[in-house]
């Protein structure tokens, strides 16, 4: 018999409090999911938070990536997924597509020594570990603009994968000059060389969008994530990233009005008035919203079973340049 959203909750309550498991929910879950879980956050915070946790299992409600990154960083502990959903921009590259980036770069006369490779956390554990060894680190959307300052320093071309448009808001911030693999340009010309990759949700966003709520709503404060389009960014007056946003937005005067363009299930938790989509449709991660109540319990009811379902891994050398690229990041 199939169990109603109480008797689940009720359930998954029973079974936190019997095995050595923490659930963790990234921000854009639904919420029934992430109102369950003991840890929330964006993908690196989740990751970090449950190195010091003392469970034996880590429960991950997001995307295959980030249970990946938990690995990677805490080999020892068990990671299981009630859905190894896909994150869209993680799959627009992999191991294969990286090395054809390089060797782009390498045939338009920049030597593979000069390269200094980013990834962008939203990318799978292969292209990470390909960037650790060829001396690169990891960013987040949060610490992008620090993580490429301090690696041109070192007098190289960066390649920056997959998030075309967090390489190119970086990039404008900083007064540097961006290009993107298949587009017009010499990379030998750009600071940042952009592999083609995007987040189809921060696509959703346009300019339209920003013109009919400035006029709707005269003063109406524009919220963006840096993942939204250049032009997009260009016209906000606040991107940041995803715990940006929310101290920024959270931290507001209760009767300013703003409008945010990031998932639907996180800004709809942010603020009871006056917050508001900056989207015609419903900007939702499809791939977020794909975990429910039923998978958290048939994942804990696996545990308890002694034959967990979706457990993550990673083999050992992918492990230790995943882990070497993250670990630089964290360095900075």
């Amino acid at each position: 018999m199939k169990l109603t959203n109480e008797e689940l909750k009720n359930e998954i309550q029973r079974l936190k409090e019997k095995l050595s498991v923490t659930v963790v929910a990234h921000f854009y879950q639904r919420d029934e999911v992430f109102e369950l879980a003991d840890i929330t956050g964006d993908s690196l915070e989740l990751a970090m938070r449950t190195m010091a946790d003392d469970s034996e299992y880590v429960l991950f409600c997001g995307v295959g990536f980030m249970g990946q990154s938990v690995k990677v960083l805490s080999p020892n502990k068990r990671v299981v997924m009630p859905k190894i959903a896909c994150c869209a921009m993680a799959r627009m590259i992999d191991s294969l597509y990286y090395d054809d980036s390089v060797k782009f770069l390498e045939d338009n006369g920049i030597k593979k020594e000069n390269i200094l490779p980013i990834t962008y956390i939203n990318s799978n554990a292969d292209v990470k570990a390909k960037v650790g060894e060829m001396g690169g680190m990891v960013c987040t959307s949060a610490n992008a603009k620090k993580i490429i300052t301090t690696a041109l320093s070192e007098g190289k071309k960066i390649l920056f994968v997959p998030d075309r448009c967090l390489g190119q808001n970086i990039a404008n911030q900083m007064g540097l000059k961006s290009m993107v693999i298949g587009q017009e340009g010499d990379p030998k010309d750009a600071d940042i060389i952009c592999y083609d990759g995007f987040c189809s949700v921060h696509q959703l966003f346009t300019l339209d969008d920003i013109a009919f709520y400035r006029k709707k709503f005269p003063g109406i404060l524009i919220a963006t994530h840096p993942e939204c389009d250049p032009a997009i960014c260009d016209a906000s007056d606040f991107v940041g990233s995803t715990s940006q946003l929310i101290k920024y937005i959270t931290e507001l005067a209760p009767e300013q009005k703003v409008a945010v363009g990031t998932e639907f299930n996180m800004v709809n938790r942010l603020r009871a008035k006056n917050t508001y989509v900056l989207s015609s449709t419903k900007p939702e991660c499809p791939t977020m919203n794909e975990t429910t109540l039923e998978d958290v319990y048939l994942t804990l009811k696996a545990i308890e079973e002694g034959a967990p379902i979706n457990e993550i891994e990673v083999d050992p050398k992918t492990q230790k340049w995943a882990k070497i690229a993250l670990e630089r990041m964290l360095a900075l």
